[in-house]
């Protein structure tokens, strides 16, 4: 599936569901959607986008999740299945992150306890150390589990997967999600089924 750049810029703007359910046990907080998540309705989708290679190489999810279409419900269900959600700081979709305000950011942290507090995750993992730092006040915060929580509940920073974080890889990423997904009860394995 391709877009145009006019059909991706259609959706900017646009909000795109919380991928949450009962029993979820790690919550991935994304900064914002992009446009091509906006217009496939599913979280980190852009083609190049190593969040789902990263989940199963570290074994959080046990086969592949390929979203740039668009995603299956069956891979939402099995995402679901294994405790994991998907919520983002800002809901409105952009090209790029740094279109967001700062004032969008840290409204984020509001409605991220809102969620934390309805669906109560054992864990939350933000998925980027400069939303993180501006979204939480925290200028000097470093990635991995966190000294605040939300309303109890741990807190990491875990890299983003973006390909535009191109120092990170899927192995690296794997690795980072990895831990949360131990804390939040959630069997890993680092090598994927």
């Amino acid at each position: 599936m391709g877009f145009t750049r006019a059909e991706l810029e259609s959706f900017r703007d646009a909000v795109v569901p919380d991928l949450i359910g009962p029993g979820c046990r790690l919550l991935f907080v994304g900064i914002n959607p992009g446009l091509w998540t906006a217009a496939t309705g599913a979280h980190f989708a852009r083609p190049g986008n190593r969040f789902y290679p990263a989940l199963l190489r570290a074994g959080i999810i046990t086969r592949p999740i390929d979203p740039g279409a668009g995603m299956t419900p069956d891979d939402r269900q099995h995402l679901l299945d294994r405790g994991v959600g998907i919520t983002n700081l800002a809901p409105r979709a952009t090209a790029r992150a740094d279109e967001l305000t700062t004032d969008e950011l840290r409204a984020g942290v509001t409605r991220l306890a809102a969620v934390v507090a309805e669906f109560t995750p054992r864990v939350v993992a933000v998925a980027g150390i400069t939303a993180y730092r501006t979204a939480f006040g925290r200028r000097k915060a470093v990635a991995g589990l966190q000294e605040e929580t939300i309303d109890g509940v741990p807190l990491w920073v875990v890299p983003n997967p973006s390909g535009l974080n191109a120092h990170d890889t899927v192995d690296s990423l794997a690795t980072a999600y990895a831990e949360p997904a131990r804390r939040a009860g959630i069997p890993v394995s680092l090598s994927g089924p």
